[in-house]
């Protein structure tokens, strides 16, 4: 079994190290039922990291030149160095993505994760016909996933209001001073 170094910088996202190193593993060990030779998943440590919007967009900006917020961005490992690559996942991307979508936030995180995966694995998705092979692995990855009852758990708590100034109560609109 890989090590997988797991970071959770994301303030309001509840993550099980152990789920998230499981569901790699059973990704590594099921790579013939997802259409994969073993030898694609490069071998390595295995970092995972789940960020907020902001923080993957800032990365998105200084890696690949597009300041503009993605789910997920996976960088190389080196394998000299033993290092399979990194998966950079956005929780807020996913959530936003299961509410409009009426789906469930734990899944469509997982699957982020798993796209990263794939992508280590060889995979790419800027073509349309690869596009579909990737979302055909990615489908085959999840239904492993299940099967081995793998997909993690995630929660997100809802983002806290700005707390107000001391000594000052909070006003409605009906309660505003005009000017």
């Amino acid at each position: 079994m890989r090590s997988v170094s797991i970071a959770n910088r994301h303030p309001q996202l509840k993550v099980d190290r152990r789920a998230v190193a499981r569901m790699i593993a059973v990704l590594d060990a099921n790579c013939a039922a997802i259409g994969l030779a073993p030898s694609a998943v490069p071998a390595g440590e295995l970092s995972v990291v789940f960020l907020t919007d902001a923080a993957l967009a800032a990365l998105h900006a200084d890696f690949l030149d597009d300041p503009s917020p993605t789910d997920v961005i996976t960088f190389a490992g080196n394998a000299a160095l033993g290092s399979a690559g990194e998966i950079c996942v956005s929780a807020d991307t996913a959530a936003r993505y299961a509410r409009r979508h009426g789906g469930d936030f734990g899944r469509e995180l997982a699957l982020y994760v798993v796209h990263g995966w794939l992508h280590l694995a060889g995979h790419d998705d800027l073509q349309p016909a690869k596009k579909r092979a990737m979302r055909r692995a990615e489908a085959r990855a999840l239904r492993a996933l299940a099967r081995a009852g793998a997909v993690p758990t995630f929660s997100i708590r809802a983002a806290s209001p700005a707390p107000r100034r001391a000594g000052r109560p909070a006003r409605g609109p009906a309660q505003r001073r005009r000017r």
